[in-house]
């Protein structure tokens, strides 16, 4: 069975916070370790914590990178076991349906680097071919269009909801208080909930962009 990895960082409260793990990088770009980036495997990226100072537990059906807390002690995560067991089931279905998705944003990037253009004419990519990394999170594409604009471009595989907004606009506030100039950003997903749909109305620089697959086949010889 695949196990899932999952960040473990102290709370206000003292009590253990559980995140997965490559979320939770990405949202926090100033842990991931040099020279990595959430794509890379989940060994390479608990590896490198590890060697950063962070603890590593395997349990049956996870593996906890627990963050030393303020005084370098890992004590408070032991509480943890408690809950060893619980929702089986439920949280191999997730982790399934996770790692899936990663792979498929994967992809997705992967095929939109090589036929920007097709998004929207005039665009050119300019992080260099890898995400930027911003205070906000790490921005799946950057690129300008044919006016020269910085255009954020957030990947969602299947279908983006409500809480997406607040993300790609983080973003696009990032990127314009450190250039001092305006961004666009544009969301690209396999569909909307109806909410996103009717809040990016109210934005004018955030375009959505709904993708669909064309399948194509080569001999293996």
């Amino acid at each position: 069975m695949v196990k899932q990895h999952f960040v473990v960082i102290k709370a206000q409260d003292g009590n253990p916070r559980l995140y997965r793990m490559k979320e939770w990088l990405r949202q926090n770009p100033s842990f991931i370790p040099e020279g990595l980036d959430p794509t890379d495997t989940s060994h390479a990226l608990r590896a490198a914590l590890q060697r950063k100072g962070w603890v590593l537990e395997k349990k049956a059906d996870k593996v906890l990178v627990i963050k030393p807390d303020d005084e370098g002690e890992v004590e408070y995560a032991e509480i943890i076991s408690a809950q060893d067991g619980e929702n089986e089931l439920e949280e191999k279905e997730e982790i399934e349906a996770e790692e899936i998705t990663f792979g498929l944003e994967r992809d997705l990037q992967n095929a939109l680097r090589s036929n920007i253009a097709q998004l929207e004419p005039g665009l050119t990519i300019t992080d260099g071919g890898s995400e930027k990394s911003t205070e906000a999170g790490r921005i799946d594409i950057t690129a300008k269009d044919s006016n020269g604009n910085t255009v954020i471009i957030e990947l969602k595989a299947g279908k983006a909801n409500p809480e997406v907004i607040a993300q790609v606009l983080a973003y696009m506030g990032s990127i314009s208080e450190a250039d001092g100039k305006p961004v666009r950003g544009i969301l690209v997903a396999g569909d909307f909930h109806k909410r996103l749909i009717l809040a990016a109305k109210a934005i004018p620089n955030l375009l959505l962009k709904r993708y669909s697959f064309q399948f194509t086949f080569s001999d293996i010889t």
